[in-house]
């Protein structure tokens, strides 16, 4: 396979270049959380309901997830830094239409068409960086590269509570116009060229099966409040999304060119890393949603307070990464891995454990190992992913482990969000009041707070219900992923697989 730079007259400036690439990937990847302190806003405004706000964040993760094998693999055909400056377009002139936006419905289809302009920028983003960096700089390169997409979405959310404090929600759109117009230019100007000459064509067949298989089983899942979990709708669209997953199983062990290869899975290592990472961020993403709505909502926290209040998570998370390859040397990665799972898992039911008038101390108690735990997992899981296959497949590795975070982010967002919604109207009593009022209270969490008094109070209460309820789910489903990738994992560590 040879990867070509087609314009070559002149020299590459690789600093420059990995600033525009870094500049495109913290957009890309702040947007997956910026969104959430702007979420009561956005329901007073636009009326949205819980259901509605669930879409509104979910439908940038979900489109994101769907399209970004396709997308890697239109840039490796045809260029990278076409589909970069694309993809920057399409996110850039999206975030100024959402500017515009008045309703929630609005909202969720031009978050849609972000979330597909973030598939094209992102691979094309870890692509150029392979594609025009020489060998001996572009370990790295990688190693920032990582460093930005694992920060971005906390420094995302501290960005947009700076704004929210002095203008309204649509700042939070142009703060991602600034960033996406900063790097199209610099990336017109500056990045170079490069594409596979040898890339197959595009696994048109595999893209339209996964996609249809990832947005029938979340709509299915984040609507289930609506229709109810037991009902036809709900499971039919469950098992539903599920087979034409299986389906598309079936069409990649057939096609002779699959945009994603089943039998990679047949290693250990990449199954359990890619298990580790999926459950990493469907914890992360799914608490995110539903925590900034608590602190902002029932502790009537302002949206930069609640983003500061995330802080300790991302403190303890950065040095525990660093730290992680030194405890996998010592203890194994499989050790390492299943720990950082198991204190996820432990943070999760801690926060759990919050209530209407909790103090952030427990809050605190429970960020600390949540961001122990994210730190110290994702260094030996993305190991066991590159580890598992050879250097001529990095390629496919670095997918599976991009696949693996957004696919986790997306469910996380739509299995958390859709049981608190569920907790929030099964716990809301407001007896002695018209069912128009109780409709409307039981629709949308920010519109009862807005009405204050006692509608206010048992809102709260019914909320809290909610939260506790979706983040012991979440904590199980870690819980037991953790001893999922501790039967995966070899016992000796990763074996790093032979060409």
């Amino acid at each position: 396979m040879t990867t070509t730079s087609r314009s070559t007259q002149k020299p590459i400036n690789t600093r420059a270049i990995m600033i525009v690439v870094c500049i495109a990937l913290a957009a890309v990847v702040a947007a997956m959380s910026s969104l959430n302190v702007a979420l009561p806003d956005i329901a007073r405004a636009t009326h949205a309901s819980q259901t509605q706000l669930s879409w509104i964040i979910d439908a940038y993760s979900l489109i994101f997830a769907s399209f970004l094998l396709l997308a890697g693999a239109i840039g490796d055909r045809y260029g990278r830094r076409k589909t970069l400056i694309a993809g920057l377009a399409i996110f850039g002139i999206g975030s100024v239409v959402a500017m515009t936006a008045t309703s929630a419905e609005e909202l969720i289809i031009l978050r849609g068409i972000l979330g597909f302009g973030a598939a094209l920028v992102m691979p094309a983003t870890l692509s150029t960086i392979t594609g025009t960096f020489p060998a001996d700089k572009r370990t790295q390169a990688v190693g920032v590269w990582a460093g930005v997409a694992g920060g971005s979405a906390i420094l995302g959310l501290l960005c947009s509570g700076v704004l929210l404090e002095f203008w309204s929600w649509r700042s939070v759109f142009g703060l991602n116009v600034a960033l996406a117009a900063a790097a199209l230019i610099a990336a017109w100007r500056i990045v170079p060229e490069s594409a596979d000459t040898d890339a197959p064509r595009l696994d048109i067949g595999g893209a339209v099966l996964s996609i249809a298989g990832l947005v029938v089983l979340v709509y299915s899942i984040i609507e289930a409040p609506e229709a109810g979990w037991a009902s036809a709708r709900t499971l039919i669209g469950i098992v539903g999304g599920l087979v034409i997953l299986a389906l598309f199983i079936l069409f990649e062990l057939r096609v002779k060119a699959p945009m994603l290869d089943p039998r990679i899975f047949a290693h250990r290592g990449l199954s359990a890393g890619s298990l580790s990472i999926f459950m990493q961020f469907f914890a992360f993403f799914g608490f995110i949603f539903v925590v900034l709505q608590y602190l902002q909502l029932v502790r009537g926290g302002s949206a930069l307070m609640s983003a500061i209040q995330m802080l300790p998570m991302a403190a303890v998370m950065m040095p525990s990464a660093r730290l992680s390859p030194k405890l996998v040397d010592k203890f194994g990665a499989r050790r390492v891995c299943v720990t950082g799972l198991v204190l996820v898992a432990v943070g999760l039911f801690v926060l759990s454990q919050l209530d209407v008038g909790t103090s952030y101390w427990l809050m605190l108690a429970g960020l600390i190992p949540l961001g122990i735990g994210m730190g110290t997992a994702m260094t030996p899981a993305t190991s066991a992913i590159t580890g598992a296959l050879p250097a001529s497949q990095q390629g496919v590795a670095s997918a599976m482990n991009d696949l693996s975070r957004e696919v986790g982010g997306a469910l996380g967002i739509a299995v958390l969000g859709s049981l608190l919604t569920q907790g929030y109207r099964n716990h809301l009593e407001l007896p002695g009041l018209p069912a128009e009022i109780v409709g409307r209270a039981k629709d949308s969490f920010a519109g009862a707070t807005h009405a204050g008094g006692q509608i206010a109070a048992h809102a709260d209460t019914a909320f809290v219900s909610g939260l506790q309820m979706a983040l012991v789910a979440g904590s199980l489903a870690v819980l037991i992923a953790a001893v999922a990738v501790g039967v995966l994992l070899p016992r000796g560590g990763v074996v790093v697989a032979a060409e």
